[in-house]
């Protein structure tokens, strides 16, 4: 990156060119820093990189023993961060958070304006971190209404803090200001990002995951097995006798009965790298990467028992029961999300044709709970 004061970076001391210069030469100097503190604003990955990059600048050119930012809360009532570039050779006597009732730094916030102490000894407020400080210069980092914090220089000499170097710290902190500004839109907007795409991942009713989040998953694990060839099952569940529930008991007690159900479907799939889907209207999709065809059918006919022991119940007090269709890829086969999804539409169908409340797979026999699974 370009420096804009390239014999100031090579002084051996910090802050040594300004004491060798005339006033046209320091003022100069404050017009050159207040420039490469605007370019340094808009480098860095993150916001601490940016504010460091901004002390550290501060700190290696003039003549200050300590610059720092310190960021406050939301609340603005406690000092939560701090990026600072110099020499602290004292304990302080608070850690973070601090209080604003403490400090200078404190009072900046608590009056919201400049604080300059040209006698740091004679400062009731003044929080000693080298000893050699003599002077401090605070100022209330503000974008419009917001105090997002301070920035705080403290100085080795009495009379650094002229009105003119004061100009420039309060151009600095304007800079700095819009810098934590722009950081934070960006991550509110980062965040807004990901809430808007977990909802349109997600189903409102139940809170599982929706069909397109669902067809995205199921893909990707299929395109996973190419690479690494694991066993993959899918269950495919169907409330049975939905829609004369939903007419009987009304839609709102219907929408309880798909959150149950899903809800039970969840625990059927406790894995982390399971996944639990409303696959249409009265329909749900259980993923279940690594899980054979034994497992997955004893998972399968484990729902189907608990929800009809456990579940939701009919106007009439019969119990609410699912259909399931299965469908496996062990290891050495070779199939799309498409022809899983058709193999296990095909088992479901048959579950339902051999009379509901079932598990079939698109390759074994049909099962039902307590019943012959040869005759269903």
């Amino acid at each position: 990156m370009p420096s804009f004061t390239t014999d100031i970076d090579n002084a051996s001391v910090p802050g040594a060119s300004w004491l060798e210069r005339d006033a046209p030469g320091r003022q100069a100097m404050l017009a050159a820093i207040l420039a490469e503190v605007s370019n340094e604003a808009l480098q860095g990955d993150t916001l601490e990189d940016v504010l460091q990059r901004i002390v550290d600048c501060l700190a290696r050119q003039l003549p200050v023993a300590i610059a720092s930012i310190i960021l406050l809360n939301e609340a603005g009532t406690h000092f939560v961060e701090e990026v600072w570039s110099g020499e602290l050779n004292l304990d302080l006597p608070s850690g973070l958070p601090w209080p604003v009732e403490i400090g200078a730094a404190g009072r900046c916030v608590r009056s919201g304006q400049a604080q300059l102490i040209a006698d740091v000894e004679h400062d009731p407020d003044y929080v000693a971190g080298n000893r050699a400080v003599l002077s401090e210069y605070l100022v209330p980092i503000r974008h419009r209404a917001r105090l997002h914090g301070v920035l705080n220089l403290e100085s080795t000499r009495a009379d650094f803090f002229r009105p003119e170097v004061c100009a420039v710290f309060d151009a600095v902190a304007m800079q700095v200001a819009g810098a934590i500004h722009l950081a934070r839109v960006v991550r509110e907007l980062e965040i807004a990002n990901r809430h808007l795409r977990l909802l349109s991942m997600s189903d409102g009713l139940t809170g599982i995951a929706n069909r397109r989040s669902f067809d995205e998953q199921l893909a990707e694990a299929c395109k996973r097995r190419s690479g690494a060839p694991q066993a993959l099952a899918l269950l495919l569940v169907d409330i049975d006798h939905f829609k004369p529930l939903n007419d009987a008991a009304g839609h709102l007690y219907g929408d309880a009965c798909l959150r149950a159900i899903a809800a039970q479907c969840l625990a059927a799939a406790p894995d982390s790298t399971s996944m639990v889907a409303r696959f249409g209207g009265d329909e749900f999709a259980l993923l279940l990467p690594g899980c054979s065809g034994a497992e997955a059918r004893e998972r399968a006919d484990g729902l189907c028992r608990a929800i009809e022991a456990h579940g939701p119940k009919h106007p009439g007090g019969a119990a609410v029961t699912v259909s399931i269709g299965l469908a496996t890829l062990q290891a050495p086969d070779d199939a799309d999300a498409e022809h899983m999804l058709a193999a296990a539409d095909r088992a479901l169908y048959a579950a339902k044709a051999l009379g509901r409340n079932r598990v079939c797979s698109d390759d074994a026999a049909p099962s039902s709970p307590g019943a012959d699974p040869l005759l269903g």
